[in-house]
């Protein structure tokens, strides 16, 4: 059955509209009633790479959101599921990301799940994967001593680059997500670790909420990691720096918690359909996503 057009909560009704047609001011200031970061542009970016849905009052104020992000054929994530706190128990949300399975109900989908949110998405059938953990802190530079070393050079990236970073990408993430790519690399600052002229770890770091946020990061091992990402850390030593993982231990999470990042939050990444085959174990030697783009994109 297709869900409706509206819905009538408690003594007030709501409405579906396109998140395209609402002005960037309306939803910064939904984001900022339930303490997130993001500003108006981080939306406006979040807007020209995927779709998504707002619930308007009869006035037309902004009370909730939904979106989602189409990587190849088969696989979305979804993020910005944001209800004000007064429908945040009513079933406004339930209603958004049913209104979201309508318009894309033969992909996989995957998530990033405050702890608030949990009951909902297991409620439609979610299942959990792995914690991330939200690093970040005023940035500084730690001594290299202990850290093992990475083999290869060190240069900045740039649009050269965006084949072999969207082929490491996809190794990584598990799925080719050549749009989202290109597009963070029009946005970001790149620094790439090369074997010769291949291309065998990158990370990219671009503005976001209170400063920057470093991701996606690809790599095939810790030392690796710490490579590419220690580059953007010496470029903003002394200001808010912000990065999701899912490594919990190992040099990377060690060098994170060194370098003014220590563990902020968590959510939980969840899947409904198909699981991704991107959680390897440290052992495996085929590229890993160390980081993620952001906990909406994944």
């Amino acid at each position: 059955m297709k869900p409706s057009e509206s819905l009538k909560i408690d003594a007030f009704s709501i409405r579906i509209a396109d998140i395209a047609a609402v002005e960037l001011d309306r939803l910064h200031a939904l984001s900022l009633s339930v303490g997130w970061p993001h500003r108006a542009e981080d939306w406006q970016f979040l807007r020209e790479t995927g779709q998504g849905f707002v619930a308007l009052d009869e006035i037309g104020r902004v009370l909730g959101s939904a979106m989602w992000f189409a990587h190849g054929a088969g696989l979305a994530t979804v993020g910005m599921v944001i209800t004000s706190p007064r429908l945040q128990t009513l079933g406004a949300a339930q209603w958004l990301m049913k209104r979201v399975f309508d318009k894309i109900p033969s992909r996989d989908l995957r998530l990033n799940a405050t702890r608030a949110a949990r009951r909902l998405y297991l409620s439609l059938d979610f299942q959990p994967e792995k914690t991330v953990y939200q690093c970040q802190g005023i940035a500084r530079v730690p001594a290299t001593g202990g850290l093992t070393e990475a083999r290869g050079d060190i240069r900045g990236l740039d649009a050269s680059d965006i084949r072999a970073a969207t082929a490491l990408d996809s190794a990584g993430f598990g799925v080719r997500r050549t749009a989202l790519v290109e597009k963070l690399f029009a946005h970001s600052a790149g620094y790439g670790l090369f074997d010769g002229k291949k291309l065998t770890a990158f990370a990219l770091c671009r503005p976001f909420g209170r400063g920057h946020v470093v991701g996606p990061v690809v790599a095939e091992s810790d030392a690796d990691a710490v490579a590419v990402v220690r580059p953007h850390v010496a470029d903003h030593s002394g200001s808010f720096l912000r990065i999701d993982t899912h490594m919990d231990d190992g040099e990377f999470a060690a060098f994170l918690s060194h370098a003014g990042m220590p563990v902020f939050d968590t959510v939980l990444t969840m899947s409904l359909g198909k699981r991704l085959a991107d959680f390897a174990d440290g052992a495996s030697a085929r590229p890993k996503t160390y980081a993620l783009a952001s906990q909406t994109l994944g």
